[in-house]
């Protein structure tokens, strides 16, 4: 897995956060518009919502969602009478948060911050999706949310990034070729810059990678599944021709 970074100045003369705050802004413009992003397809919902519930604990629990973004996961625990506060880093994905909350009449807390400084707590279950391979200290942040969960759940939703994973690249390439062709968002605004990716321990996720990194962060008992459901849900939601390609392979893994 690597060295964790020691955060401080980047190539472009700020902090790192910096930097990843800037991109995510950026992104906010588009982000929801991509569907494996924000799903809107009822199955793919239903199947999201019954792995929440299923690992979550007991509601109202505590939920903190690190890395929210435009509420994806918060909105659905929040839907599930969970008290939810919802971590992110940029100012332009919890906007969108927050709307999203308000236009359901969900009662969300916001918290713009670093993942790696979470709010004290305590809390039920720490949840996060696709967060960790952004991460400059994906072990110290891990440690963190224990801190702020010492009797906690934790709930890691991963899919591969960055992996060497020919065959999955080829479907990936393919799938967004079929998307531009029908005028849909297939991505984010932008790549992440070559020297932003290179400070990034987890820029490459596996399975084993993340199992490690929650080991090494003293959560016990890492649990690795893989998200059967929810592939087969959105594989299903997709047009004709992408179906044909399948689905993302997505995992969760659990601790404490």
């Amino acid at each position: 897995m690597g060295p964790a970074l020691q955060v401080g100045p980047s190539l472009w003369g700020m902090d790192i956060h910096d930097e990843i705050r800037r991109y995510w802004d950026a992104d906010a413009a588009v982000y929801d518009d991509v569907p494996n992003h924000r799903p809107t397809d009822a199955g793919e919902l239903s199947a999201w919502s019954a792995t929440l519930a299923r690992l979550l604990p007991p509601p109202p629990a505590r939920v903190l969602d690190c890395g929210a973004g435009t509420g994806f996961l918060s909105v659905l625990a929040a839907r599930q009478g969970h008290k939810v506060t919802a971590l992110d880093l940029s100012p332009g994905m919890l906007a969108r948060l927050a709307a999203h909350a308000a236009a359901e009449g969900l009662g969300i807390d916001v918290v713009e911050g670093r993942a790696d400084r979470p709010p004290p707590g305590p809390f039920d279950a720490v949840m996060e999706r696709h967060l960790l391979w952004t991460l400059p200290d994906p072990v110290g942040t891990l440690r963190a949310w224990r801190q702020v969960a010492p009797m906690g759940r934790l709930i890691v939703f991963e899919g591969l990034h960055g992996a060497d994973d020919p065959m999955s690249r080829l479907r990936q390439a393919a799938g967004r070729a079929l998307g531009r062709l029908r005028g849909q968002v297939t991505g984010h605004h932008a790549e992440y810059p070559p020297e932003l990716l290179s400070s990034l321990p987890l820029a490459s996720t596996t399975p084993a990678a993340v199992v490690e990194a929650i080991s090494a962060a003293g959560w016990p008992d890492p649990w690795l599944e893989r998200l059967h459901d929810v592939e087969w849900a959105t594989r299903v939601a997709l047009p004709p021709a992408e179906r044909l390609l399948g689905a993302p392979a997505r995992f969760v893994v659990t601790a404490g």
